[in-house]
């Protein structure tokens, strides 16, 4: 089975760690989070992964190699010029002919990607996106009203969102929605299916998941991972 990391982005707002290593290879624990999430893919039969990089492409390419001390063959896919969070995925249509995995590179979850891929297959639907309820603590009672009197009071209550989770699963189908060569990016790709009236489908995230994409973000990996997260991961 096939899968695409996108370790292409700059992040910017993980300088100054990422002005010398790429942020796919800022440590967690004694791993690199593209690490973490190979051997992660790995453990769900995903044996074929393709690294779509960018910013300092090179320093990814020599530290993984072709993969095999893995257990899987890497694929090192460069953009010349930035090509987004979907624009990088049709320079692998030739290789991408099945139902294939794509993940942010930036993301730390124990998923599970056995059970997320036969979902997604199970679909009539070209496009799987993962969603991660988020539940924010609100530090204001929350007041209703009709006119000028109050009809009732909800002390603090939580915000309850779902975020996309920067893990996906695509058909091969899903390249005729994304055009050659030019930026583009998965809002743009879930917009146009959506105002064309395509359906997609999306699969609740019940495992840990976090986003690294800011410095408190990191030092929250690094806690989790000291506690032997990935321990018992599946």
């Amino acid at each position: 089975m096939k899968a695409v990391i996108l370790a292409g982005g700059l992040g910017m707002r993980l300088r100054p760690f990422t002005e010398v290593i790429p942020k796919p290879l800022l440590p967690i624990g004694e791993k690199a989070v593209l690490e973490i999430q190979i051997e992660h893919l790995k453990k769900h039969g995903f044996d074929k992964i393709f690294l779509a990089t960018n910013y300092k492409s090179d320093y990814i390419e020599n530290f993984f190699g072709d993969g095999t001390r893995y257990g899987v063959k890497l694929t090192i896919s460069r953009e010349e010029t930035p090509l987004g969070t979907v624009g990088p995925l049709t320079l692998l249509k030739n290789e991408l002919t099945e139902p294939f995995v794509v993940m942010n590179g930036d993301i730390l979850s124990n998923i599970n990607f056995t059970d997320f891929y036969n979902f997604a297959v199970s679909k009539e639907t070209f496009l799987s996106i993962s969603i991660k309820k988020i539940i924010m603590p609100y530090s204001f009672g929350n007041i209703f009203f009709q006119g000028d009197l109050v009809t009732r009071i909800e002390e603090k209550p939580d915000i309850i969102t779902y975020a996309l989770a920067g893990i996906y699963i695509m058909k091969p189908d899903i390249f005729n929605f994304i055009p050659d060569n030019e930026y583009y990016g998965m809002d743009s790709l879930i917009k146009k299916m959506l105002s064309g009236q395509f359906p997609i489908s999306k699969y609740e995230l019940n495992e840990y998941w976090l986003d690294i994409g800011r410095i408190d973000d990191f030092e929250a990996a690094q806690t989790d991972f000291q506690n032997n997260f990935y321990k018992d991961s599946d």
